[in-house]
C-alpha cells in the first residue's frame, strides 16, 4: 500500500474513528473543522489521494457515504520500553501490535511497556502498558501530568510533571526514588499519560 502523507493520515485516522464511533461518515464541514481548515478544498484533495491509494471509497453523488477499506494500524504500536526507575531510550519503531478496537483511545495513541517500580504508587507496576498521546503544547501541560519524557544525556522515563519558570521536576510515584530535577530546556516530553493496561498471564 502507497504510504499516506501526514496531513493525509490525520484524516484517515480521525475518519476511521468517527465512523467507528458514529457509525456513518462526517459531512465535508465536520472534516474542515476537524482539520482546522477553511475551506473544503484541502479535505476534497486528501479524500481523492486516500481514495486512490485505497484507503477509503464512497459512491459517487451520495453525501455520507465514505468507508474505510484499510485499517492503517493493526491495533496500538507499542513502540518499546519505559523506564519507571532509571532512564532508558525506547524504539521508535513498532515492535508490536496490540488489538484494543474495543476500547475508544485518541488518535495517534501510542504504548510503552512499563520497566521498573517507580510509579506503583499510582498503579503502574513493572509490565504494565501505558497508553500515550503525543503532546502538541508542552508548554501549556498541566503540573502533575503523567508523561514519557526524554531528558538530555539520561534516556526517557516515566513520571509526573511539574514545571516552576525555567525547572522541571520530574516526580516518581514511589518513596524509594528521588525527583529528578533539571533546566526546562533539557526535557522533551514525548507523551502524555491516557490509559494503562495490566496483562494477567
Amino acid at each position: 500500500m502507497e504510504r499516506l502523507t501526514q496531513a493525509q493520515q490525520e484524516l484517515y485516522e480521525w475518519l476511521a474513528e468517527y465512523i467507528r464511533t458514529h457509525q456513518h461518515s462526517p459531512s465535508i464541514r465536520q472534516m474542515m473543522q476537524a482539520m482546522n481548515l477553511k475551506s473544503p478544498a484541502p479535505i476534497q484533495s486528501r479524500l481523492e489521494h486516500l481514495r486512490n491509494k485505497g484507503y477509503i471509497e464512497w459512491t459517487e453523488g451520495k453525501a455520507r457515504t465514505i468507508r474505510i477499506l484499510q485499517s492503517l494500524k493493526q491495533g496500538i504500536p507499542v513502540l518499546g520500553t519505559i523506564a519507571a526507575g532509571g532512564l532508558i531510550d525506547p524504539f521508535t519503531d513498532a515492535v508490536e501490535h496490540i488489538d484494543f478496537s474495543n476500547l475508544i483511545l485518541p488518535p495517534q495513541t501510542y504504548a510503552l511497556r512499563v520497566a521498573g517500580d517507580s510509579m506503583i504508587e499510582d498503579l503502574i507496576s513493572d509490565g504494565d502498558l501505558v497508553f500515550l498521546r503525543p503532546v502538541p503544547e508542552p508548554e501549556h501541560l498541566k503540573n502533575g501530568t503523567i508523561v514519557a519524557a526524554r531528558v538530555d544525556g539520561y534516556g526517557t522515563t516515566l513520571k509526573r510533571f511539574y514545571r516552576s519558570g525555567d525547572r522541571v521536576t520530574l516526580k516518581p510515584a514511589n518513596a524509594k526514588y528521588n525527583p529528578i530535577e533539571v533546566a526546562a530546556m533539557q526535557v522533551e516530553v514525548q507523551g502524555s499519560l491516557v490509559g494503562v493496561w495490566r496483562g494477567y498471564m
